[in-house]
């Protein structure tokens, strides 16, 4: 990577570590990484905002909705060490995104390609119900992501929360046209957001109430990639 792009990046992620703006995601993420659960009380919780991680160059964005407790929060990767992580690696190792079909922590060698994963609220939220007014703190983040992330060509929001988010990110950027919606969250739905701006795909989250019901199947998800794949 280009010196200045890394700059920007180390610059983006320390900014991002240290934010302290929303008092209640402060308090709960740090009650959890100090209270810990039981199979996990040996380790050393992250406790802060998680920054989103993946391949520089990418042409693929995935965006989220926020840490897990147990997961995120814990390890300071996203979607790593819980069951939605779990779900996700697997596709996106079948689809040739990821190095590894799992991801246990930050040191475990997993490498994405062509692949950047992200999300709309950086702190792990009570009951992973960030606030409106939350979300809308956190998004710049993301915004300066994007801005840095200059290959993608499509966004797969996982979730309606992060689909909303991501549409009020990029209205913002030179392009956006609303005559290329309406923008309704439904599952596997694709969006062209303007001319010279990526595809947005809408997928269920892999979240464990959408996989042990059926609602999201891996096929389901596959088929997500696969688009990823003919889009980018």
């Amino acid at each position: 990577m280009h010196s200045r792009a890394m700059g920007d990046w180390q610059t983006l992620d320390a900014g991002l570590a240290a934010c302290r703006l929303c008092p209640r995601l402060v308090a709960w993420r740090e009650e959890v990484a100090r209270t810990k659960r039981r199979a996990y009380l040996a380790e050393d919780y992250w406790g802060r905002p998680v920054p989103g991680f993946g391949d520089p160059a990418a042409q693929a964005l995935a965006v989220g909705l926020a840490p897990g407790a147990h997961g995120a929060n814990r390890t300071g990767r996203m979607f790593t060490g819980d069951s939605s992580g779990d779900f996700l690696y697997a596709a996106l190792y079948r689809a040739g995104f990821a190095s590894r079909p799992s991801s246990m922590h930050r040191g475990d060698g997993l490498v994405l390609k062509d692949l950047f994963i992200s999300a709309v609220c950086r702190c792990v939220p009570p009951a992973n119900k960030p606030t409106a007014s939350e979300i809308a703190t956190c998004l710049p983040y993301l915004a300066q992501e994007l801005a840095l992330l200059a290959r993608v060509q499509v966004i797969v929001a996982l979730g309606r929360i992060a689909f909303d988010g991501v549409l009020h990110v990029m209205r913002d950027r030179p392009g956006f046209s609303e005559q290329t919606g309406p923008f309704r969250f439904a599952h596997g739905a694709t969006f062209r957001l303007g001319e010279n701006l990526p595809w947005l795909i809408a997928s269920y989250h892999p979240s464990r109430q959408n996989t042990q019901t059926g609602r999201l199947t891996a096929a389901m998800f596959d088929a997500v990639w696969e688009t990823v794949k003919t889009l980018g």
